[in-house]
């Protein structure tokens, strides 16, 4: 019979298993397995003590007491699609933000698409995009017919690189989509400067950025439209929900128009008794998602500056551990949301340990972590959005030739950070003090024990 070959892993512990079993006949026992199982300075993952072993702050947070009250009523009434509980969640969010009026929609995907197709930007236009965002921000801009056009990443602050955006404008480009990705805000103050200079439209995505503030103007409210999610995983959670905030009226009047099959409201009329008047669509939210986020948005101040502190408590906890390299913020920033906490992770500096075993020692440590965005430049889905029959219509070939599309939107950069970025979610940041420092206690054991750890797993 051929002898079974074992790997180091597994030499280790079958040896170590019979060593023990050794010590037990001998009566030695106790005093090595306590020392073992005791041992704080060994890695979890190599059979020591996890730095942390209660759980984390769950996610939504519902309060039956305070929250059900009006959910109940809205449902028992009967008057489930939009109305007063609706246009109520809609008048605080935009005085929250510090917006004009505010539209509510089923999603915030949505909220982008409709503010893309009422700022008229649509097939044969260009789109400026970061590339580490989420697959929605870039879907919106190929549902309204335009082309997305992708800007590099700054990588200290995870957000689009504004000093590249302008080598990235043509005769066709219309509009940029900046992104707050993370909750951190982009650099609004230089991205609105681009755009007046160029005469583009801006349509904030600041669907990770509730609070979040530049000079003690709210996120969202720069542009000429800021668009929210509300989905289940974010700080504002409605399950799925999203809105648009801006300050021009007759762009929020067309907005509404739109989400209401195109129906008149406002100052979009059209000829009395004609019946719709644009093309549109159905994108009413409904009473008891208004009413979830009613009770959502009474906590959401009070969550997000204990999100503030104890992400600044925790950066300075880890900033000084060898290839660990926390965000930053842009100098004008007063305000974080922090939908996630991001550092980027270099191996060179933990003995070559790669991202994924690093994940693995964190998650024995007790602490979750996740390692976030791929490239959206280098997906198939973009493949396909040039070969539809709207595309190979509105877009000269040379256009359409995804090689040199391809070629046109690399983002080296934004490659290197999608491969080092580690994200903490935004729920634990609502824990203690204690919290953060487990995190912090644990990632430097596995930076002072990243050799072990890498010749062992």
């Amino acid at each position: 019979m051929a002898k079974r070959k074992y790997s180091r892993r597994e030499f280790v512990k079958k040896n170590t298993l019979a060593g023990l079993g050794a010590a037990v006949s001998m009566g030695m026992a106790p005093g090595i397995l306590a020392n073992c199982a005791s041992d704080s300075t060994v890695p979890a993952i190599l059979g020591g003590r996890p730095v942390r072993t209660e759980g984390w702050p769950s996610w939504p947070i519902w309060n039956p007491e305070t929250d059900e009250e009006l959910v109940l009523k809205s449902l028992r009434s009967g008057v489930w699609s939009r109305a007063d509980i609706v246009t109520e969640f809609e008048e605080k969010w935009a005085e929250t933000v510090g917006a004009k009026r505010c539209l509510a929609t089923v999603n915030g995907t949505n909220a982008l698409i409709a503010s893309l197709v009422q700022l008229d930007i649509g097939g044969g236009d260009e789109v400026i995009v970061p590339p580490y965002t989420f697959i929605a921000t870039v879907q919106a801009v190929l549902m309204a017919g335009a082309m997305p056009v992708f800007v590099d990443t700054d990588p200290e602050t995870f957000q689009i690189d504004v000093h590249k955006i302008e080598a990235k404008i043509t005769p066709r480009t219309k509009a940029i989509l900046p992104v707050h990705i993370l909750g951190l805000p982009a650099d609004m103050i230089k991205i609105m400067e681009i755009a007046k200079k160029h005469n583009l439209v801006v349509v904030e995505d600041a669907c990770q950025a509730w609070l979040a503030e530049i000079n003690n103007k709210k996120m969202g409210t720069f542009g000429d439209a800021g668009c929210f999610s509300f989905q289940n995983s974010k700080n504002l959670a409605i399950g799925e929900g999203g809105a648009i905030v801006s300050d021009n009226d007759e762009f929020m009047d067309r907005c509404f128009s739109y989400h209401n099959y195109g129906n008149p409201y406002g100052a979009i009329v059209g000829e009395v008794g004609a019946g719709t008047v644009i093309l549109g669509t159905k994108l009413r939210t409904t009473e008891y998602r208004a009413a979830i986020g009613l009770h959502q948005l009474a906590r959401l101040e009070e969550e997000t500056t204990k999100r503030n502190e104890n992400a600044a408590y925790l950066k300075s906890k880890i900033r000084d551990i060898p290839g660990i390299l926390p965000y930053k913020l842009y100098k004008n920033v007063n305000r974080a949301a922090f939908h996630l906490f991001p550092f980027r992770y270099k191996q060179e500096l933990f003995q070559g340990l790669s991202r994924g075993d690093f994940f693995k020692a964190l998650s024995a440590e007790g602490i979750p972590a996740t390692g976030g965005y791929r490239p959206l430049n280098k997906m198939p889905y973009l493949s396909y959005a040039l070969m539809t029959k709207n595309f190979q219509k509105m877009y000269p070939p040379e256009m359409l030739d995804y090689r040199r599309y391809m070629e046109q939107n690399q983002c080296p950069v934004n490659d290197r950070l999608c491969d080092e970025a580690v994200w903490i979610f935004h729920s634990i940041l609502l824990g203690e003090k204690s919290d953060m420092d487990d995190i912090a206690n644990a990632i430097e054991k596995i930076h002072k024990n990243a050799g072990r750890i890498k010749n062992s797993v």
